[in-house]
């Protein structure tokens, strides 16, 4: 098999999972397209690591080995960020990362409401 098949497939995958990651709203859905662009990643590794080994008579393999890098290094980040979505969906009822970000340490619509007065007693019984 030609390099170019495996090099366009992974160039289509990397730019379907940026513009996930890019126009997506919601949480889950950017973890996905993050490991669609990992994927892509891998793909390119193992091509180039069979294409190079072709070149070579002995290779370490060492595009394969950094895909089982990757691989792993993608299994802890999507376990930590599936927690990490699901604390905060659970917290603020929401995944929408525009949502999250507006409302993130208390700028959240109406800036002045009942909860940031709240908090501003807080602070101010904590250092009292």
């Amino acid at each position: 098999m030609h390099l170019a098949y495996p090099a366009v497939l992974s160039a289509l995958l990397f730019c379907t999972g940026l513009y996930g990651v890019l126009a997506r709203r919601n949480a889950i859905l950017v973890l996905m397209s993050v490991e669609l662009m990992l994927n892509a990643v891998n793909l390119n590794l193992v091509a180039f690591d069979v294409w190079l080994s072709k070149a070579a008579r002995e290779t370490l393999h060492s595009g394969q080995a950094l895909t089982l890098f990757t691989i792993a290094i993608a299994a802890a980040e999507i376990g930590i960020g599936l927690a990490i979505v699901l604390a905060v969906h659970r917290n603020r009822g929401t995944a929408d990362i525009d949502r999250l970000r507006d409302t993130a340490e208390g700028h959240g619509p109406g800036g002045d409401g009942p909860d940031t007065d709240a908090l501003a007693a807080e602070k101010a019984e904590a250092t009292a």
